[in-house]
């Protein structure tokens, strides 16, 4: 949709609680309603674009599509429009401020429209305005508004559970359980405390069952903590236990180690002394073997080749076993 699309036919600016006819036109609502469009006093409705007739006057219905798209094109188009807005998202601008619009404080039910403090003034100085009726600023004031007899809604009807003005109740509501909106504004006040209060009761079990959760919570995590403390402490005394039996176990092992070592050494270091003087023998019977000198050799014979004697080479056999160790462990 493009910004023509959005705007009234009536009064060009951007629609503002739009509403629709038969025909499909949109308009805002104040200007369809102040429009006169009865044909020659024949009861004949014409709508004030296209002409098209309606008999019995048409009822304009809400249009939200145009509605979100006013909305939509206005943010668009606030940062370039030279009526630029100083309120905010949630305030309601003045209606009767020109240019640069002002933040409405009060919007009047018999005006149809919102005033900034500056326009409001004139309702509270002048006797003309002394009867009409001061609200909170309100965005949407046209739909406190009857569509069809452009009267105030101040009426309730139970029946078909609508608000309607005063005229409605002697027309399509005639006959209808109506009410006033304040009485029915009391009435349902009362079942709003009472809603209230099952609500407030609602959330204090929950609360109470949370926080009964919650210390199940603690219990099950404290529980669990100091199951997984105590297993610490335990694991920690067998590590400590297994360390000490290992040292122990070790020194035990190196003693068996060590006697046995004591009783083979010394007959190894004899028989590697035995080998040496052997071989050192050997050596010089290599050489007088092939000595030159005849006096030489027959004095050095008799001393170099004495028998060094018989003797018996020691036999030894392993007694260490750690079989008992490891079954044991």
């Amino acid at each position: 949709m493009d910004q023509d699309q959005l705007n009234c036919s009536e009064c060009m600016y951007l629609l503002k609680t739009p509403v629709t006819l038969n025909c499909g036109h949109s308009f805002c609502k104040v200007c369809i309603n102040g429009c006169s469009d009865e044909d020659d006093g024949k009861h004949i409705y014409r709508c004030p674009r296209c002409r098209d007739s309606s008999t019995p006057r048409p009822v304009p219905r809400k249009n939200k599509i145009y509605k979100n798209g006013r909305k939509l094109m206005k943010n668009v188009l606030q940062a370039g429009s030279p009526a630029q807005s100083d309120v905010g998202t949630e305030d309601v601008d003045c209606d009767s401020c020109t240019g640069k619009k002002r933040k409405a404080i009060k919007s009047c039910l018999m005006c149809q429209a919102s005033f900034c403090e500056a326009h409001l003034k004139p309702h509270y100085q002048s006797q003309a305005f002394k009867q009409h009726q001061l609200v909170e600023a309100c965005a949407d004031l046209q739909e406190k508004f009857c569509f069809q007899h452009n009267k105030l809604i101040e009426i309730y009807c139970r029946t078909d559970q609508s608000f309607i003005c005063y005229l409605c109740t002697m027309d399509k509501h005639k006959g209808h359980d109506t009410v006033a909106a304040k009485a029915e504004r009391t009435e349902k006040q009362n079942e709003l405390k009472e809603e209230q209060i099952k609500s407030q009761q609602m959330i204090q079990e929950k609360q109470e069952k949370v926080q009964e959760m919650k210390q199940t919570v603690d219990i099950i995590k404290k529980c669990s903590q100091a199951a997984v403390d105590d297993s610490e402490k335990i694991f920690n005394e067998m590590i400590s236990s297994l360390v000490k039996r290992r040292s122990d176990v070790t020194k035990l092992i190196r003693v068996q180690e060590k006697a046995e070592l004591n009783r083979v050494e010394q007959p190894l270091k004899q028989l590697e002394q035995e080998i040496a003087d052997l071989q050192r023998r050997a050596s010089q019977l290599d050489q007088l073997s092939h000595t030159h000198d005849h006096i030489y050799f027959l004095q050095s014979f008799p001393y170099l080749c004495v028998s060094p004697g018989l003797y018996e080479l020691p036999s030894f056999t392993v007694n260490l076993s750690f079989d008992g160790f490891q079954k044991s462990l």
